[in-house]
């Protein structure tokens, strides 16, 4: 941190003394000689303004917005890099006045022995004269004139060079040293992503292990696009679907007291795995409609957290998801199907559950019935309510509970472990994290118990800067049943693009809450990274 902050001090120096060789020429321009140095200070100028931002790793393209509002500030640059360009700083301040007072020295004696009648101020004299100004540029055009003129012009391009030098030295000998605008592919769809550490990407073709609120790439190096969103285990291979956060993020005025931020709806992707590593893009499986203001998956709509389960009866594979306006205000659930798990899904219509508010939610087929269940957030967020699925998982038979009734809980995963079932939700703070809630029952119905935060360590009041989305059982549930992964966001609010996903095991253990009757629940530890081959071994 205190060589960032190093750097940025010396970026700062570089940007102000650029500014300065510019504005120079406005103080000294008393002389033609000036004329020249000011024609270097305008190409010093030129070429350090954005040096400036590069020596401390930014990248600005064109229509880019970075995260956090920012682009790249933090991104490194390396320690001999560093050291080269303040010591090119320092040259140039110390060298250049004593290149100044010397030409100063050899005017005086040129205008001694021309005598006073030449006006060498040909800019700072009150009326020049034609003749006096034809005078002083033949009397600039000697050797003796010239030779100084080129000391002084060097002086600059050295400066230049060497900041040069200290920036290729950075990126060549420091792997945090460049910032890189990104571009993910969702059909065709981009999404601008400002990688501010090489390091926090995760796409060693070899490697298997996860680094949570990483950059993750798909097979083909670019950033994977699937937020908020749901996993499904089918014929070996993992199918993960989420929501094309791309373009530009806006709040709309009606969300501005809550923080409501937003991109334009794009669509549904779909990626699979065989490790949990390496995802290849099956692109877009429900697309956005562009021409139909009415629709519910119109561009200015939302249509969030998307769950697929397949259906054995009759061998579809159904999509549930939130279908809202973009102020939140219609509360329904919409459902698609398809014949394939990487689509094209097509969309039958949208729900309010048993005539209820429905906002994020999450599917569960429970495996020892295979019914199908809906759990929605529901009553203003204050109540979770559960809704059973017919047979065809596409529509509701009229049964339905209200669970955590006033404790005002959203991003719900449902997942089975021998004969009980857990929850784990959160508090509602919109974009904002906060402490995850687990919950324990021996139906699905209830009674639950809540168990308290299952997040440890450092950070666990925020769920590690994130919100929870799906828990995934590891291969199906088979070969163990303490397999299960925790998957979360981490929202980037301001550039919703830039959101990061938050993948860890989960144990089980002694609950936080000691109120709960000796329950055990899950437990999720921090760990900056770590092998999806040993994680349950």
């Amino acid at each position: 941190m205190a060589q960032r902050r190093r750097n940025d001090d010396i970026a700062a120096k570089v940007a102000h003394y650029s500014s300065a060789l510019g504005s120079e020429y406005d103080k000294t321009n008393r002389n033609v000689n000036d004329r020249f140095h000011f024609k270097c200070s305008y190409h010093t100028q030129a070429i350090l303004m954005p040096l400036s931002d590069l020596s401390r790793g930014v990248v600005r393209p064109v229509g880019h917005q970075a995260a956090n509002g920012s682009a790249g500030e933090d991104a490194g640059k390396s320690f001999l890099g560093g050291h080269i360009i303040s010591a090119a700083y320092s040259l140039d301040y110390i060298l250049m006045p004593l290149f100044r007072s010397g030409i100063s020295r050899r005017r005086s004696s040129l205008t001694h022995r021309k005598g006073p009648s030449v006006n060498h101020q040909m800019i700072g004299s009150t009326h020049p004269s034609e003749e006096d100004a034809l005078l002083s540029r033949r009397q600039l055009s000697t050797t003796a004139g010239n030779r100084f003129h080129v000391s002084k012009a060097w002086i600059h391009y050295i400066f230049i060079g060497t900041i040069v030098l200290g920036l290729l030295l950075s990126a060549l000998f420091d792997d945090r040293s460049s910032s890189a605008v990104r571009k993910s592919s969702s059909g065709d769809h981009a999404v601008d992503i400002l990688d501010q550490n090489s390091d926090q990407k995760q796409s060693d073709t070899k490697s298997t292990t996860i680094r949570p609120g990483s950059i993750f790439l798909d097979t083909n190096g670019d950033p994977i696009n699937a937020h908020g969103g749901g996993f499904m285990f089918h014929d070996n291979v993992y199918y993960w679907y989420g929501e094309i956060k791309t373009g530009k993020t806006y709040t709309p005025p009606a969300n501005a007291n809550w923080g409501g931020s937003r991109v334009d709806l794009v669509g549904i992707s779909c990626y699979s795995s065989q490790d949990l590593i390496h995802w290849e893009s099956r692109g877009i499986v429900l697309p956005a409609v562009t021409d139909d203001p009415s629709h519910d998956l119109y561009v200015k709509g939302v249509a969030e957290r998307p769950k697929v389960v397949y259906n054995s009866l009759t061998n579809k594979f159904v999509m549930w998801l939130h279908i809202d306006s973009m102020e939140y205000k219609r509360a329904r659930s919409g459902v698609a199907e398809s014949d394939s798990p990487v689509g094209p899904f097509t969309y039958i219509q949208s729900f309010r559950p048993n005539d209820q508010m429905a906002r994020d939610m999450t599917l569960f087929v429970d495996k020892k019935s295979t019914t199908a269940y809906l759990i929605t957030s529901s009553e203003d967020n204050a109540v979770m309510h559960v809704n059973e699925l017919t047979s065809t998982y596409t529509s509701f038979t009229g049964k339905w509970k209200p669970i955590f009734q006033g404790r005002y809980m959203e991003a719900p995963t449902i997942f089975q472990r021998g004969e009980k079932y857990y929850f784990i939700g959160s508090g509602c703070t919109a974009w904002k994290p906060n402490a995850a809630r687990s919950a324990v029952s021996t139906s699905i119905w209830g009674p639950w118990t809540e168990l308290g935060n299952p997040c440890r360590g450092e950070d666990a009041d925020t769920t590690f800067h994130s919100q929870s989305t799906y828990v995934l059982p590891i291969n199906g549930g088979k070969g163990g049943e303490d397999r299960f992964m925790f998957a979360a966001d981490r929202w980037n609010e301001k550039n919703l693009s830039d959101s990061r996903y938050m993948w860890l095991p989960i144990e089980f253990g002694a609950a936080e809450d000691e109120g709960n009757g000796g329950e055990e629940g899950p437990i999720i530890h921090w760990q900056d990274e770590w092998d999806v081959s040993k994680a349950w071994n």
